[in-house]
């Protein structure tokens, strides 16, 4: 688990004396087979080299002890360009950022990553981006950035080089660039402003509490993802410790549990995680770790990226980063994206994309387009099908901050109300399970899971809201709570509550808070700040606070005790109606029609002549009437390339009744192969042929093939039924043409179909989007990654309905990047790379095609008897290499056949019980396409 951009501004850069550049080339001298360089495959880019050293820096300043980080420095040429600084997240090393590094060195930057401390191949310990250990190396890292001749310079030593990272490396970017004024841009993604306040959060901050940096002294511990946090670098340290990992020695662990964290910081969480409470102790020493204790001098460019399905980080966070930076009078701009730690809906590609923009404006002067100050995403709008919900930003030239622009208050109803916090806090409430991405992206959906114990909670609601209500902010309520101990411990909700009854929690998210002095007479009246989210209220829904005793995320008090709880003023919900919604794609018919006239105008001025040669050119194949899908000759070039293919030379065939699985690594063409099989785009050279009809768009063959592409979206507040069938009125096809129920039988959606897809889980939705594509009952069905984003169960569901449609004759393709599902649920495969056919057949002759053997012996034959036979076997010619394997002998053959091989095994007086080849698919996968994968 890897727990994973931010504003930069233009500022002065000093030079460096000749002593400290001196200095610097010391405390940086790469070790341990520095300046390979390897040529990595781009698709359709520059070829992008790699150079990996191992840098040795001072183990502390002043020190003469070193730690070795691993790096890999990635380029596309020698010409002097801006360099940028990637970090991991937690729990990850420098081989996660590979892609992504190889992506901003095609976009023309020298890329330098790493391994932080204590992951990957480093050594030295976890300091939690401490600023004598990390931060330092992040200098160190810039200073051998400005002795690269790859390198723009603006001045001696002073790289143009920007930084960024998602979470511990979003935090360490931050840091590194108060620490070193000649980083000239940030892109700081999903990570804390005071690592404090993130794991110890409170809704209430009582002047004399207050800690350095806006933390809050003994906040409710945020125990699971803590937990999580700390045990990921745990175990890591303990595994480098037993030598598991290549590379330089790391350091050594410390006692067992502590795996690679420093000594002091595996003290404090034993500490907190004993009591759940944070000492001043505690607060100090996290409070070093983060961007707030050094505010003032956030003084680059930064652009912040903020999850909005986060519950470790959430957007209080980010808010508290763009405010620093932009009170030091730096650019900043904010987004808040549909991701986060607890998972999300939306593609990294556009954040990428973004972050990339930022540095393009800040590193190179390239253009003055930095994208929106402010930028949320929000699910609603349609496709170009006009039925298919989609993912769209709302934008504003201004970032408002979570008190929004504008506000709403609504009044609550509900007396005073008594609940109890169970003995031991248990069951606890639940709001979201730490790193279960499906809840808070079921959650935004209008599904999600929580969970309120009667007994312990008090529940509060708001009359029907007469028009509907976009929440974008922090909400805030005051409440006037009580209780027979000196202090209370709530976790508040604010839940959207349909008119049917449904509730949903916006995000998943709760906000914790202590209460102090809640024994005195007549309680404590407290301002409760809410999470902050972006949430429409469809008008005639409520508004439900809930105030619970416990919550499963959250460390609660052992304890039995009593509360009492009232509303004290109504809940006030910020508003920012500047934002403006990007426009929803044009339906295709208002582009489609003027196109189709065009066609049709130029196909007439080639003359009737013209039209009769390429009517006989395309004329049906009587022979291949039966055959579902053949593909000869097919290539496609990149646009503006003569000689550089997506698809090249492709030809293969798919027969009635099979479930073909189209597997290849990115890049291979898959996509751009389908997308010329349903008539999207044309081809350069070659054919493809359905039933025998060559396939052009707007071909009539194409009404027999279905397709699911790039995943589910429906109108939300419509059921599924009614969905379904206004995708089918919009084909203009008869009504009983549909086969609703045949398709709806397969697809097995039971009695969700009648509910409205807001309710539905993920798993639900993929097969609502399957039933769609199989309405008509098409006798070809296309399906790119149908299981993505579901859980094992539904994954199971998902391989039967593929499964049950094949068996009446009808023909499936799938792509899909999980080999082992593919594996059971297709009957033949097509594997591609580089545009290219590699291999074609029966999964089980691809599968079984290897050349190891594994042979399995009787239990009586012993392991002195097998490492004897292993060795005689070894010796046989045709034989390279026999080993000793659990249950018998792992055989890899060198020219000689199996049926030999086990002929010579009787021979030798090998009990064989059983042969069979021992491998996988992704085995062959790999083999296939030389591990490129």
């Amino acid at each position: 688990m890897e727990f994973g951009g931010a504003w930069r501004r233009w500022r002065g850069r000093g030079t460096f004396t000749t002593r400290r550049l001196v200095a610097a080339s010391l405390a940086v001298a790469a070790v341990a087979g520095a300046g390979t360089w390897t040529a990595v495959a781009a698709d359709g880019g520059a070829a992008v080299h790699r150079e990996d050293h191992v840098l040795q820096m001072p183990e502390t300043p002043g020190g003469v002890q070193t730690v070795g980080l691993d790096t890999s420095y990635f380029t596309t040429g020698t010409s002097p360009r801006p360099a940028v600084l990637l970090a991991h997240g937690f729990g990850g090393s420098k081989e996660g950022e590979r892609a992504r590094a190889e992506q901003l060195a095609r976009s023309g930057y020298a890329v330098l990553t790493w391994s932080a401390r204590g992951f990957g191949h480093s050594g030295g310990r976890i300091g939690l981006n401490a600023p004598d250990r990390e931060v330092e190396d992040v200098k160190h890292l810039v200073d051998w950035l400005g002795a690269r001749p790859e390198v723009r310079l603006d001045g001696p030593g002073d790289p143009r080089v920007g930084i960024t990272g998602a979470s511990y490396g979003g935090a360490v970017a931050l840091l590194g660039s108060a620490a070193d004024p000649r980083i000239d841009a940030v892109g700081s993604q999903i990570t804390w402003w005071n690592l404090a306040d993130a794991l110890f959060p409170q809704g209430v901050r009582q002047g004399p509490q207050a800690a350095p940096g806006g933390a809050a002294v003994d906040g409710v511990f945020k125990k699971l993802w803590a937990g999580i946090f700390f045990t990921t670098g745990s175990a890591g340290g303990l595994a480098d410790a037993q030598g598991t990992k290549a590379g330089p020695a790391p350091a050594p662990a410390g006692p067992v549990g502590c795996g690679r964290f420093l000594d002091e910081l595996c003290a404090m969480y034993d500490r907190v995680a004993t009591t759940g409470h944070a000492d001043p102790e505690a607060v100090a020493l996290l409070d070093r770790s983060s961007p707030s204790s050094v505010a003032a001098r956030l003084k680059a460019p930064t652009l912040v990226v903020q999850g909005q399905q986060d519950s470790l980080f959430p957007l209080d966070q980010g808010d508290a980063i763009a405010k620093a930076v932009a009170a030091n009078g730096a650019p900043a701009a904010v987004d808040w994206f549909a991701g986060g730690h607890d998972g999300g809906t939306e593609s990294s590609e556009r954040v990428d994309d973004r972050v990339t923009g930022w540095f393009d404006h800040w590193l190179k002067g390239a253009g003055n387009d930095v994208g929106p100050a402010f930028r949320v995403t929000r699910t609603g709008g349609v496709d170009s099908t006009g039925f298919q919900a989609v993912l769209r930003g709302a934008t504003a030239d201004a970032y408002p901050g979570l008190a929004g622009t504008g506000s709403r208050s609504v009044d609550l109803t509900g007396a005073e109300q008594a609940f109890a916090n169970p003995p031991g806090g248990a069951p606890p409430n639940i709001s979201t399970l730490p790193g279960i991405g499906a809840l808070a992206q079921a959650a935004s959906l209008g599904g999600g899971l929580s969970l309120d114990f009667p007994g312990q909670n008090a529940t509060f609601d708001s009359a029907p809201l007469g028009t509907a209500l976009h929440l974008t902010g922090q909400p805030t309520v005051p409440v006037r709570v009580s209780a027979d101990r000196p202090e209370a411990v709530l976790f508040a909700k604010l839940y959207d509550l349909g008119p049917d009854g449904k509730q949903t929690l916006p995000q998943q998210l709760v906000a914790p808070l202590r209460v102090t002095g809640a024994d005195a007479p007549g309680g404590r009246t407290v301002q409760v700040a809410l999470p902050a989210v972006d949430h429409d209220f469809p008008a005639g829904h409520r508004l439900r606070l809930v105030l619970a005793s416990t919550d499963l995320a959250y460390a609660s008090p052992a304890e039995p005790a009593t509360y009492r709880a009232a509303v004290a003023g109504p809940v006030v919900l910020p508003t920012v109606d500047a934002l403006k919604t990007e426009a929803a794609p044009l339906p295709a018919r208002t582009w489609a029609l003027p196109l189709v006239a065009a066609g049709v105008a130029a196909l007439l001025l080639l003359g009737r002549r013209g039209l009769r040669r390429r009517g006989q050119r395309q004329a049906p194949d009587p022979a291949l009437a039966g055959v579902p899908l053949q593909i000869s000759g097919l290539s496609k070039r990149y646009k503006g390339a003569a000689d550089r293919y997506a698809v090249r030379d492709l030809g293969f065939r798919v027969e009635q009744g099979q479930v073909l699985g189209l597997l290849g690594p990115n890049g291979a063409g898959k996509t751009t192969t389908l997308r010329m099989l349903m008539g999207l785009i044309r081809p350069d050279e070659g054919e493809i042929r359905l039933f025998g009809h060559p396939v052009r768009p707007g071909a009539p063959v194409l009404s027999r093939v279905g397709s699911f592409v790039e995943g589910a979206g429906f109108l939300p507040h419509l059921t599924g039924r009614a969905n379904l069938q206004l995708y089918w009125q919009a084909t203009g096809r008869p009504a009983e043409d549909a086969h609703l129920e045949e398709a709806l039988v397969i697809a097995d959606l039971g009695e969700a179909l009648d509910r409205a897809v807001r309710t539905y889980s993920q798993g639900m939705r993929q097969r609502l989007a399957i039933a769609q594509a199989m309405l008509g009952l098409p006798d070809l069905l296309i399906l790119d990654e149908p299981t993505n984003g579901l859980d094992p169960p539904q994954i199971r569901e998902m391989r039967e309905v593929m499964i049950r449609y094949a068996t009446a004759g009808r023909t499936v393709i799938v792509s899909s990047h999980l080999l082992s599902e593919v594996e059971q649920s297709c009957t033949h495969l097509v594997v591609m790379d580089r545009g290219r056919l590699v291999s074609a057949g029966a999964v089980a002759d691809i599968v079984g095609a290897g050349e190891m053997l594994l042979i399995g012996t009787t239990g009586a034959y012993g392991p002195d008897e097998l490492a004897v036979a292993a060795d005689k076997t070894a010796a046989l010619p045709g034989v390279g290499s026999a080993e000793v394997v659990e249950g018998g002998l792992l055989v890899r053959l060198d020219g000689m056949t199996a049926g030999r091989l086990i002929a010579e095994l009787v021979r030798l007086g090998v009990p064989v019980e059983r042969a069979g080849p021992h491998r996988r698919l992704e085995d062959a996968f790999l083999s296939l396409i030389g591990g490129s994968a």
